[in-house]
Formats: C-alpha cells, sequence, structure tokens
C-alpha cells in the first residue's frame, strides 16, 4: 500500500506541520489545531510578526511539541526557497504542508485593477505551486491545499478569484496523480476572516476539518475535494 492510499498518518504527535499564511484567519486557526495534537508547528507571516508571535503564543499554551516562526512571502522565489531551508535546518523535515496562504480583490475582471489580478493569481496559483515544488523533496507525509467554494461555482462578480481556486484544483487533482503523498483539497464557503468581512463559518470549524483529514477521521483519499459546509 502506497502513501497516497492511506486514509491517516496515524498520530500527529510530534508531526512538523508547514502553514503557509498562518498568522491569521484560517492559517492562524489551522496552526492552532494542530498544536492540540502535539505537533511541531511552522507559523508564516508577510508582514505582521506580531500577529505570528501571538498564534506562536497560543499554539505552544494548547500543546505544539515544537513552534518555529518564519517570515515567507509566496510571491518570492528567494523567500519560498529560504522558508523551506529554515524549516529543514531546524526541525529536520517537513511532514504536512498546509497551502492556505491567499488573497482577493472584491470586484468584476473590469473594475479589478491589473495589480490586483496578478497578485491574486501569484499568491493563490504560483505560489503555492513554487511551495509545493520547493518542500516536496522534503515531504513525509500528506499535502493540504486550501481552495474555496469559488472553485466549484462560479461567483460573479468575483472571477479572478474563482479562477485561481479552480487552478488551486485543477493543479492538485493533477498532483495527485504525480505523487505517492496524498493530496487534499479542502473547499471552505464563507469564512468568518477579515477576507470575508468576518462573517461565515467560523475558522476553527474549517481548521478541525483539516486536521481530521489528515488524521483519517474524516475518510478522503488523495485527489479528493473535501467540501466545509458539508460537516
Amino acid at each position: 500500500m502506497d502513501l497516497k492510499d492511506k486514509q491517516s498518518l496515524q498520530s500527529l504527535n510530534s508531526k512538523v506541520v508547514l502553514i503557509t499564511g498562518s498568522s491569521i484567519g484560517i492559517g492562524a486557526a489551522i496552526a492552532e489545531e494542530f498544536a492540540k495534537e502535539g505537533s511541531q508547528v511552522v507559523i508564516t507571516y508577510n508582514s505582521n510578526k506580531e500577529k505570528a508571535e501571538k498564534v506562536k503564543q497560543n499554539c505552544e499554551r494548547l500543546g505544539a511539541a515544537k513552534t518555529l516562526i518564519i517570515q515567507l512571502d509566496v510571491t518570492r522565489n528567494e523567500s519560498i526557497k529560504a522558508a523551506v531551508k529554515k524549516v529543514v535546518e531546524d526541525l529536520g523535515k517537513i511532514d504536512i504542508l498546509v497551502n492556505n496562504a491567499g488573497v482577493f480583490a472584491e470586484g468584476t475582471v473590469e473594475k479589478t485593477t491589473f495589480e490586483g489580478i496578478e497578485n491574486q493569481v501569484r499568491v493563490n496559483v504560483e505560489g503555492l505551486i513554487k511551495m509545493t515544488h520547493a518542500s516536496l523533496p522534503y515531504l513525509k507525509g500528506a499535502i493540504v491545499n486550501i481552495a474555496s467554494r469559488a472553485g466549484l461555482v462560479a461567483y460573479p462578480p468575483y472571477s479572478t478569484y474563482g479562477a485561481t481556486k479552480w487552478a488551486v484544483r485543477g493543479f492538485s487533482k493533477s498532483l495527485a496523480g504525480e505523487t505517492d503523498l496524498p493530496v487534499y483539497i479542502i473547499n471552505p464557503t464563507g469564512t468568518a476572516t477579515q477576507m470575508n468581512d468576518f462573517e461565515g463559518d467560523p475558522p476553527e470549524k474549517v481548521a478541525r476539518i483539516v486536521v481530521d483529514v489528515v488524521s483519517g477521521k474524516i475518510p478522503a483519499k488523495s485527489g479528493d475535494d473535501v467540501d466545509v459546509w458539508k460537516y
């Protein structure tokens, strides 16, 4: 039985979990849920180190085996490479990669600036793919990609954002056929984060589903969509 046929990493205790965009929102909640499992949690931030420090403190209080904070800009190749190198140097491996970092620009294509289009594509798609590429040589357990319900159905006037999430799902499903590691696609709907004006499902719900999928409490095969609103 190869890794992608397994539904569980069994215990998440001491597993090294690298989460992009984990100083706020869904990413912070994911870090804290893995901390409850006794994992070694790598918290990444782009610009707000203070919020990352707060997440680190929460993770330590919740039972994380170790915590590590790393500055990461997924639009910069050298930042991606340096972040992965730092994790491997400090913790020896990466068991679980959670590609969570994402941005959103409201408006139709006509009303979205070139900068807004470029930023969404670079963070949500290009950064996710490059982060996966850089991490793969060191990955031991699973890849979790945070997509969206907007990657399953059309949500005008958010066509650019939706396109990036359709791309995440397409990449993830193809990646599942390229690697023996299980690849899971998590599709939140509206979630109470800054991106959604703090309305919708609590980010802790999404985070718990991520942990339950990786641990096998929610059965899923590699390449499967896991739709948050069904739980």
